[in-house]
């Protein structure tokens, strides 16, 4: 229950709106930062996904996706600070964009420890239901995609594995939808700032919810594009997050 201490947090259904078409207006408003930031992070993935391939470990390969979507309100630093920048009417500097100078950086990289270890724990768990569901017709892990797609077994391995994936993704996100920003901005430790997400997503569940909602499809979006779209799309989502934070932070 919210507290004179803690006016509730108020936001209406179309704030996810806003906070992407804001996002939009400054990715166009520095297109060459912004879309230049979102293709070095893609072509980075890219790179690790070709060294999985190449080494026989295409089982990895979808958990990648899912690693990328735990730490990537860590990646997107940069891309808050573009957007912190065009609001307070700052120029844009590249090595200030590329090392952000954060108020909060040891607990910035508690958060990222706690990432990091979310993303550990995903994998993990790839592992084994790669053993328990292969094992009664036990294929080398460089053949996951034969066996993946090729028998019920392998379909139920990615269905369970996509529920178990979205759970732990969905959890990730209400403790990082505000924790990086806030730490970036703000001299405060993780668990205020991972407070601040928690009591957003409990008293505004519908626009929250829209949110992640609309933060999955773009990213799937970008990624079926073969990584083309993701370029725009997670510049496009690192800015709007921003936007996001600075909608709830004079309340929160």
């Amino acid at each position: 229950m919210a507290t004179s201490s803690q006016p509730q947090i108020r936001l209406t259904n179309d704030a996810p709106w806003r906070w992407l078409a804001a996002g939009w207006r400054d990715l166009w408003r520095a297109p060459v930062y912004s879309i230049g930031y979102g293709t070095l992070v893609v072509g980075g993935g890219l790179l690790i996904i070709i060294a999985l391939w190449r080494s026989g470990l295409s089982a990895f390969i979808p958990v990648v996706f899912g690693v990328f979507a735990l730490i990537g309100p860590l990646v997107a630093v940069g891309l808050y600070e573009i957007s912190r920048r065009l609001d307070a009417g700052e120029p844009l500097n590249l090595g200030e964009i590329v090392f952000v100078k954060t108020k909060s950086p040891t607990q910035i990289a508690l958060v990222g420890f706690f990432l990091m270890f979310a993303a550990l724990v995903w994998m993990l768990i790839a592992l084994v239901l790669y053993a328990l569901f292969a094992s009664a017709n036990y294929q080398p892990i460089g053949d996951f995609l034969s066996v993946a797609l090729s028998s019920r077994a392998g379909i139920a391995m990615l269905a369970v594995g996509s529920l178990i994936g979205g759970a732990i993704a969905f959890c990730i996100y209400i403790l990082t939808v505000f924790s990086i920003p806030t730490l970036m901005s703000e001299d405060t430790d993780a668990f205020t700032a991972i407070h601040k997400g928690i009591r957003a997503v409990r008293e505004n569940p519908a626009p929250m919810l829209l949110w992640a909602w609309l933060i999955g499809i773009i990213t799937a979006a970008g990624i079926a594009t073969f990584f083309v779209g993701l370029a725009i799309a997670f510049p496009l989502l690192g800015h709007a997050s921003w936007h996001a934070y600075r909608d709830t932070i004079t309340t929160a």
